[in-house]
């Protein structure tokens, strides 16, 4: 199989050529030099590399862009048939391609991506702040991806088969840190079987540009958007069925709850009578079921995850 990596170079000057020569030269690389105040991409062309090919974004895209750059040119100019993505900066082992490509090579995956919390003593290298920020993170892109069994969706050690990126529609992807939680969320819609490469957290003294306390509150909000687009067309467009019927009820039902308890509440606190307890009782159980359809709901959705079907 033929395999092409992409390199998104900004501000990696210092780290490009260690990365390069991590990577094995049979292998082509096409770096991305992402509107770069260090020029690194005129650096790479000057180390004369016959596997390395150069291109350049005209700005700052953001990595999202620099990647999304790099698989048009994979479509548009290789005939590969894997396309990996590795950051320039030193923290993903190139010498780790093969392996991370093997399970689509054995036809069990479509998509791979690294995973640093797959083994506890991977986490060595986190820092403790962006191990719980990176965890938030994680939870936020199962809801909205509806990939329940994948942690770490920053991780941009990433492999995915041509039939697949073909399939993607690469100028709906968001162009900057949100590009790898995007990617998964466009890929469930894909019904793509996505696994996981175990890997150690690797810094060296690097500083990611990412801050995850500073991007949760942006983050949430593009999940919620993509939690709602994949439940709408999922649930209530490409199927119906227990899990949709289910969501219904809940909504219902606890719509029902919060607007019936909270005009007992307001009445009971305007007269100073208490509600009776079957006007109590009701609120409750309306609260209840809501939450046990809610949680049968997830129980589906869980399930309804390409990977799980897949095995």
């Amino acid at each position: 199989m033929k395999i092409l990596a992409i390199v998104p170079c900004y501000k990696v000057k210092a780290k490009i050529q260690s990365v390069l020569a991590g990577i094995d030269p049979a292998i082509a690389v096409v770096c991305v030099d992402d509107g770069c105040p260090e020029a690194t991409g005129h650096h790479v062309e000057t180390l004369g590399l016959s596997n390395v090919t150069v291109i350049y974004n005209e700005k700052n895209l953001g990595v999202g862009g620099a990647v999304k750059a790099g698989y048009k040119h994979a479509l548009d100019n290789s005939d590969a048939q894997i396309v990996v993505k590795i950051d320039g900066d030193g923290q993903m082992p190139g010498q780790k391609i093969g392996e991370l490509i093997q399970p689509i090579k054995d036809g069990r995956a479509e998509y791979v991506k690294g995973n640093r919390f797959y083994y506890l003593r991977y986490l060595k290298g986190m820092p403790m702040k962006r191990l719980v920020g990176n965890t938030g993170l994680s939870f936020f892109t199962k809801l909205s991806s509806g990939y329940w069994d994948l942690m770490d969706p920053t991780n941009g050690f990433t492999a995915i088969a041509r039939g697949k990126l073909e399939e993607l529609e690469l100028d709906e992807i968001d162009n900057r840190y949100f590009f790898e939680s995007d990617m998964l969320c466009k890929l469930y819609l894909l019904n793509t079987v996505v696994r996981e490469y175990p890997m150690k957290a690797r810094y060296d003294g690097e500083h990611s540009g990412l801050r995850p306390w500073l991007v949760l509150l942006p983050f949430f909000a593009k999940h919620m958007r993509n939690m709602f687009r994949r439940i709408l067309y999922t649930y209530f467009v490409r199927d119906f069925n227990a899990g949709s019927l289910a969501l219904l009820l809940a909504l219902a039902l606890g719509g029902l709850g919060f607007v019936y308890g909270a005009g007992s509440w307001w009445q009971t606190f305007e007269t100073g009578v208490a509600r009776s307890s079957g006007t109590v009782m009701l609120t409750a159980l309306s609260l209840i079921f809501s939450v046990q359809f809610l949680l049968f709901f997830l129980t589906v959705d869980m399930q309804n995850n390409p990977n799980v079907k897949a095995k």
